[in-house]
C-alpha cells in the first residue's frame, strides 16, 4: 500500500520491507511528512524525539522495531543485536506502559524459534498481530465509551488521543468518532495542551479531517469553560495506569481532573488493556519523563508569510521546568473506558480486568 492508504486507514506507523514508516507528528498540521527508518536505531531516535508520541502508537512503533532489528541483524550476531536493540527500544521513552508490553511481546514471540529464520519472520509476525490487536481494541473502546457523552453539553479532551496516537480509532477520541460516524450531534473543547501544543497541533487537525464540530480551548480557560455548563464530559488517554487506578498521562491532566470533580463533571480515561501496569502499585512508582526546558521557552509555527519559525517567549536565562506527564489519581477517576467494558478505578475491578484480559490473549483460536 502506498502512503495515503495507511493514512486513510488511520495508521501512523508501518512497515515496508524492513523499514519502519512513520507520519511525523512533528510537522503537523501544516504538513505530512513520512519517514522511512532503515535501522532499527533510527526508529529508536524518532521515538526519543516525539516524530511518533501516544502511548500506544509508541508501542507499535516499539513492536515494529524489534521486528526491525531482527530483520536486519546479521546472522552471526543475531542475538547479540536483538537484545541490544530490546534494551534500546525499551528505554527509549519511560513512563507509556504500551512501549514495554509490545517489546517484551515481540521479544518472546521470536525467542521461541527454533533458528534466526524462524526468528526474524516471527518477529515480523507479532508486531503485525499487536497492530491488529490495538486496532481491534480501539474500535471496542468506541463502542462502550459511546453511551457516555452528553446530548446536550460538550466533551473536552487533553493533548491527542485519537488515531494518531493509536490506530484506527483512538482512545479518548474513539467514541466521539464513532457518534459522528452514525449521525449523532457532538461537540468537543480540545485543550492546546502546553508547552508542545498537542491538541492544537494534532486533535483539532484530526477533529477537522473527520469533520467533528470542535473548538480549540486554552488551558487557562478550562474552568472557566466548566463553570458557565458547557461541559458534560472529560474523556483523556493515558500512558500508564497503576494498579490502584493512578494514572499518569500528558501533564495537565491532574488539574483538569480537580477541576472536573470541583464541578461534578464526570472524568474518565479511555486505555487498552496493555496501558494498565500490574507490577506498579500506585503513581509514585510509574517513571516521569522530564524534557528539555526549551520545549517551555519556545513556540513553533508559521509566521504571516507562512514559513514556519520559531520565537522565544520568555527571558533571556530564566530556568524551567517540563514535567511531560503528571499523576491523576484514582479518587478523581468515574472509570476506565477499555475494550471489555467500563473498569471501576480500584485495585479489585482493576485485577479483575487484567485477569480476564491475560486469559483471553493465551486462550488458543478455536
Amino acid at each position: 500500500m502506498n502512503d495515503s492508504v495507511y493514512l486513510k486507514e488511520r495508521c501512523p506507523v508501518w512497515m515496508e520491507g524492513a523499514a519502519v514508516c512513520l507520519l511525523d507528528q512533528r510537522a503537523l498540521p501544516h504538513k505530512t511528512v513520512i519517514l522511512r527508518l532503515a535501522r532499527y536505531e533510527e526508529t529508536v531516535g524518532a521515538i526519543r524525539q516525539m516524530a511518533v508520541r501516544g502511548a500506544v502508537a509508541i508501542g507499535m512503533t516499539g513492536g515494529y522495531a524489534m521486528a526491525q532489528a531482527a530483520l536486519t541483524a546479521p546472522e552471526n550476531r543475531f542475538w547479540e543485536v536483538v537484545e541490544r536493540a530490546r534494551a534500546a527500544i525499551g528505554s527509549a521513552r519511560p513512563t507509556a506502559k504500551n512501549l514495554t508490553y509490545a517489546v517484551e511481546r515481540v521479544h518472546a514471540a521470536l525467542k521461541k524459534a527454533p533458528d534466526v529464520p524462524a526468528a526474524r519472520r516471527l518477529a515480523l509476525l507479532e508486531a503485525q498481530a499487536l497492530y491488529r490487536d490495538d486496532a481491534r481494541m480501539t474500535r471496542r473502546i468506541a463502542e462502550v465509551g459511546l453511551p457516555l457523552l452528553p446530548k446536550k453539553k460538550a466533551v473536552l479532551t487533553h493533548c491527542n488521543a485519537g488515531w494518531l496516537a493509536c490506530p484506527n480509532w483512538g482512545t479518548a477520541l474513539a467514541p466521539i468518532y464513532l457518534a459522528h460516524r452514525k449521525g449523532k450531534s457532538v461537540f468537543v473543547y480540545a485543550t492546546e495542551t502546553r508547552p508542545r501544543g498537542q491538541g492544537a497541533k494534532l486533535t483539532t487537525w484530526e477533529l477537522a479531517q473527520e469533520g467533528v464540530s470542535h473548538a480549540l480551548l486554552a488551558d487557562t480557560a478550562v474552568g472557566h469553560t466548566m463553570a458557565q455548563g458547557e461541559i458534560g464530559l472529560v474523556i483523556v488517554g493515558a500512558d500508564r495506569i497503576a494498579a490502584n487506578g493512578d494514572t499518569a498521562n500528558k501533564i495537565g491532566t491532574y488539574g483538569l481532573a480537580v477541576l472536573a470533580r470541583a464541578h461534578r463533571i464526570p472524568f474518565y480515561v479511555a486505555a487498552p488493556s496493555p496501558t494498565f501496569d500490574a507490577e506498579c502499585p500506585s503513581g509514585r512508582e510509574i517513571p516521569m519523563e522530564e524534557r528539555s526546558g526549551e520545549e517551555v521557552l519556545q513556540v513553533s509555527g508559521l509566521n504571516t508569510k507562512g514559513e514556519e519559525t520559531s520565537v522565544r517567549v520568555a527571558t533571556a536565562g530564566v530556568t524551567t521546568r517540563n514535567p511531560a506527564f503528571d499523576v491523576t489519581p484514582a479518587r478523581l477517576i468515574a472509570g476506565f473506558v477499555t475494550e471489555r467494558g467500563i473498569v471501576r478505578p480500584t485495585k479489585a475491578a482493576i485485577r479483575r480486568f487484567l485477569n480476564q484480559a491475560r486469559r483471553r490473549s493465551t486462550t488458543p483460536p478455536a
